[in-house]
């Protein structure tokens, strides 16, 4: 059985979930760009693909990238926190069970031997990947290491993203969630959209064509 079916078949969350577990993401061997966000939201599960929402419209936004692009998965890899959608909280989508990136990341890590570039969106996927940037097989121990100390020196997540261009390895970028929710804050932070998305698509642009 392939990884791929493997993960579909997973049923470890079943009985902690208000669906029928329904994994989504996407990956392949040959994916340049890794993007690692969340978990998917209620439209997302229904139409098992992920981004299938306006967050998804406002990132393929941000990284310069065609709807087709962007869901090619020999040129990018959506690997959610937990694959399946976890329910509702009192505000917004519960957390991503760790249960489901402690099974399976790993292996699916191992399996993408070509990502040059990896986007961390969000605070689920940056409190776990910059304190623990040992789990990319591809980096050197010292680009792990000024991931770690840019979690540990800016804990507030704008701090995070306005100085992630003169801490972390190029290969790595960390964004906020593209959710709607988070609008007020990039109407507060101007400077997202106005610094370091062009970056962004700069990164993009030379992961796709190996540069």
């Amino acid at each position: 059985m392939s990884l791929h079916a493997e993960i579909q078949h997973c049923l470890i969350c079943q009985s902690n979930l208000p669906l029928p577990p329904r994994p989504v993401l996407q990956f392949s061997q040959n994916s340049n760009i890794l993007i690692i966000g969340q978990a998917p939201g209620q439209k997302a599960h229904h139409a098992h693909q992920p981004f299938k929402d306006a967050s998804g419209k406002r990132l393929r936004e941000w990284l310069g990238l065609t709807e087709s692009e962007f869901y090619d998965a020999d040129k990018v890899a959506l690997m959610p926190m937990a694959f399946c959608y976890p329910g509702k909280g009192k505000s917004g989508d519960l957390p991503p069970p760790p249960i489901c990136h402690q099974t399976w990341h790993k292996r699916l890590l191992d399996h993408m031997q070509k990502i040059q570039l990896v986007v961390l969106l969000g605070q689920y996927s940056q409190r776990h990947y910059l304190t623990q940037a040992t789990d990319f097989p591809w980096l050197k121990p010292s680009e792990s290491e000024r991931c770690q100390k840019l979690y540990k020196q800016y804990n507030n997540l704008a701090d995070r993203v306005a100085n992630q261009s003169t801490s972390l390895p190029e290969s790595i970028m960390a964004l906020p969630h593209p959710s709607p929710r988070n609008q007020l804050w990039l109407k507060k932070n101007p400077w997202f959209e106005q610094q370091v998305i062009p970056i962004l698509q700069q990164r993009v642009i030379k992961a796709l064509h190996h540069e």
